[in-house]
């Protein structure tokens, strides 16, 4: 549903826009934050749920979530605004977990489920009943039933279905999910297993009613910004285009340092370190048959995943800074003073920056999504920004991490360039279930010789949670500054003289 700006979205934005407006204006804190849902929601006609009160509800979480608080319990009485002190702080604020679901606005959806539906002819050849297995399907009134109880859900009745009458009802977020994580409670709705979830956020945007949320930063971003501390941002390659056709990636920076940065930075700068750094531990480790393969380490869900799936593997994961950690430590060098946010496509970030080797070096992790927020704050029209800085950073390989396949190719690319005589083997693997095959795969000694690119969102990171566009576009866009960079590889010391 991405690049589509559906009801969920529209609230999503209208939330982080009035959190945002909270932090930037707000004279009475809690009186204020206790008035934000009827401003939301400020009549009774609703469209989509059957009450005003039922979108108040869940607003009033969606509101808690943006403001890095927890959800309500619901089984007592607590105020929108209670426990806001410890969250009105100018420093990084996060209550695990990360995603959470919102119970009132989870619609229950069927779990695994095949039901006839009204295409059914009541045809003479049935084959629905005769591939059943279990003996489940028969005719009723006419027309093919489904018996629940003796269903196996292996399928076999919709494929031979020669009107497509029977239907797959499957849970949104639970089909996104590649790792299992989203099982049910006592009411049938949905509840993540945060032993399993891995953060990605897919089933955060898969999710047709927005019954999963993550929790934000940016109200104490604008509290960091509002102290008096520099705070320099650092922006992941997927930032083109995420915020309008027009607004190029100059304009971007521009625009960022009127909403008060003092300095903007490209992720891709780290990325570029990193495919370095990969590189050489390519050539002189896999290459040479001292370690099987080579995991990435960019995607912190890829590295989530295989920690906790395939431990066995921890150690052929790249020890190479991600772009973002690189990246922050290099602003930290030139500028001792000043915090780091990171502004990217990804939920998962947030947790990686909240690890405790990591907490130091990035302060505060936004979203796109949670930025344009901040800039409708603020006022702030991009398309009208006059560029006055340059996005000059990196090389072509930095930049091209934001799609999938972007890391293994830069990768690729560097070892070519600077190791000739060195074979190369490549794969990648988008979405979380790929990139579970993949690792079963490399475990089995079947990768062997191979440098392995995980990214736990299809298409890669232009496909990350935070995101504000349509997948495709986002592509084009990060292909095309990619090609367009005066300089497509970072130098290695010692080559490239």
């Amino acid at each position: 549903m991405r690049g589509i700006d559906t009801e969920v979205r529209k609230v999503r934005k209208r939330v982080f826009k009035e959190v945002a407006n909270l932090a930037y204006h707000s004279e009475n804190l809690i009186d204020d934050m206790e008035a934000l849902p009827y401003k939301i929601v400020d009549n009774e006609d609703t469209e989509y749920w059957e009450s005003f009160y039922r979108e108040r509800a869940v607003v009033r979480e969606r509101i808690r979530l943006a403001m890095g608080m927890s959800l309500r319990p619901e089984d007592a009485p607590v105020h929108v605004s209670q426990g806001v002190e410890e969250s009105n702080i100018a420093e990084k604020y996060y209550e695990p977990p990360l995603m959470q679901v919102i119970p009132s606005a989870c619609n229950s959806c069927p779990i695994n489920e095949y039901e006839v539906t009204n295409k059914c002819r009541g045809c003479l050849a049935h084959p629905c009943r005769e591939v059943c297995p279990r003996g489940a399907i028969t005719m009723k009134n006419g027309r093919s039933y489904i018996d629940q109880e003796k269903c196996i859900k292996c399928g076999k009745c919709k494929s031979v279905c020669p009107y497509d009458a029977i239907s797959h009802q499957a849970r949104p977020c639970a089909a996104a999910c590649g790792v299992g994580a989203i099982e049910s409670d006592e009411r049938g709705r949905a509840k993540i297993n945060n032993d399993l979830c891995v953060s990605c956020g897919q089933c955060m945007v898969s999710c047709p009613f927005g019954a999963i949320a993550d929790k934000s930063q940016i109200f104490q971003l604008i509290r960091a910004m509002q102290s008096g501390k520099k705070i320099i941002a650092q922006v992941a390659p997927a930032f083109v285009g995420q915020f309008g056709k027009e607004v190029t990636p100059d304009k971007f920076k521009t625009a960022l340092k009127e909403l008060g940065f003092a300095e903007v930075y490209e992720t891709a700068i780290g990325a570029d370190l990193g495919a370095l750094a990969e590189a050489e531990h390519y050539v002189k480790e896999v290459a040479t048959g001292e370690v099987p393969f080579l995991l990435t380490s960019c995607c912190p869900s890829w590295s989530v995943l295989a920690k906790k799936f395939f431990p066995e593997t921890i150690d052929n994961i790249s020890n190479a800074l991600t772009p973002m950690v690189a990246t922050a430590r290099i602003i930290k060098e030139q500028h001792p003073d000043a915090s780091v946010v990171f502004i990217g496509p990804c939920a998962s970030k947030k947790l990686e920056a909240s690890r405790r080797t990591i907490r130091s070096d990035v302060d505060f992790v936004i979203t796109f999504e949670e930025l344009t927020g901040m800039f409708e704050a603020k006022g702030i029209l991009l398309d009208e920004i006059e560029a006055m800085d340059k996005m000059e950073d990196a090389t072509g390989a930095g930049r091209g991490y934001g799609v999938a396949g972007g890391v293994a190719s830069a990768i690729e690319d560097v070892i070519r360039e600077n190791y000739p005589d060195v074979e190369v083997n490549i794969e990648h693997a988008e979405s979380l279930a790929e990139c579970k095959k993949m690792l079963m795969l490399a475990k089995m000694g079947k990768k062997n010789g191979c440098l392995i690119e995980g990214m736990a969102c299809p298409g890669g990171c232009v496909a990350g949670a935070g995101t504000n566009i349509a997948v495709a576009q986002a592509t084009k866009e990060v292909n095309n500054f990619k090609a367009n960079s005066e300089q497509q590889l970072p130098k290695m010391e010692g080559h490239n003289e």
